[in-house]
């Protein structure tokens, strides 16, 4: 662990230990910028914070998905027809800092929008903006320097995907990223995806830890409260995303913030009641 990457993404270090001294897991969300329009994104990201999530991931538009369901799909439709995109993103995380909204954010996307923008002037603009860290789904560990240094030099950190299949070595070297956490995917498949009983073992998210060296936070398929107070009983911290857009995808016109907010006020309360 170098020095530059164990210092990056301060803002959301500190949020995930503040939550590991209160005893429970983080609560981490998922919104897809420009979705329903890019001028509701940061009313969503401030609903989201006020509301309990502890980090928002933004996932930045892209056309050709490979781990995204049908509800985000969707939404990444609906997203690039109303001009989202990477730029849009950045310009997004801005805007909620400028606003004074200091929740931890992580871009969550694709690299092909990244390596177009220019790495180094991603980096640049991402610092700039207020991002904590990326999270790239198809840059796997081994590649993952071509991005994470240039972020690395500017505070910003970078997020590693575990999958249910990944061996012993490549979880060990995760480690040698210092990542602020690591993204658990629960399951074989796309978001979306029900997650079936019993399906997160305590014993894998404990193995996962001590071999990254990181908290590891669990996603895909958990839809609901009682589903986030499952996970969170064996994880770091939970990520719901494909049921927070479906709600954003069936409000009515103006009132995704109010989704967004009753939503995540729902699976805050379901966390709480957890510890009890």
């Amino acid at each position: 662990m170098t020095a530059a990457a164990s210092a990056t993404a301060p803002r959301l270090r500190a949020r995930l230990a503040a939550c590991e001294a209160e005893g429970r897991a983080a609560l981490i969300v998922y919104l897809t910028q420009g979705d329903p329009s890019p001028e509701a994104t940061p009313d969503l990201v401030a609903a989201a914070a006020a509301a309990g999530a502890d980090v928002v991931e933004l996932g930045v538009p892209f056309s050709d998905p490979s781990a995204d369901g049908t509800v985000i799909q969707a939404a990444m439709g609906r997203a690039l027809a109303a001009g989202g995109g990477l730029p849009g993103a950045l310009d997004a995380v801005a805007a909620v800092r400028a606003r004074g909204v200091d929740v931890p954010i992580v871009l969550f996307g694709y690299y092909n929008p990244i390596f177009v923008y220019g790495v180094d002037a991603f980096a640049a603009r991402a610092a700039a903006a207020g991002v904590d860290a990326a999270l790239t789904v198809d840059l796997p560990v081994d590649e993952l320097d071509e991005l994470r240094l240039p972020l690395a030099a500017r505070g910003v950190g970078v997020v590693p995907l575990v999958a249910p299949t990944s061996t012993d070595d490549r979880i060990a070297r995760v480690r040698a990223v210092a990542p602020p956490f690591v993204y658990y995917i629960s399951l074989t498949g796309v978001t979306g995806a029900a997650l079936a009983a019993g399906q997160v073992a305590a014993v894998r998210v404990d193995a996962i830890r001590a071999a990254a060296g990181a908290p590891v936070a669990v996603g895909f398929g958990i839809k609901t409260a009682a589903d986030a107070a499952r996970v969170a009983a064996v994880a770091d911290g939970v990520v719901v995303g494909s049921a927070l857009v479906q709600r954003i995808a069936d409000a009515p016109p103006g009132g995704a913030a109010a989704a967004v907010a009753a939503f995540v006020a729902e699976l805050r309360a379901g966390l709480r009641a957890g510890l009890g």
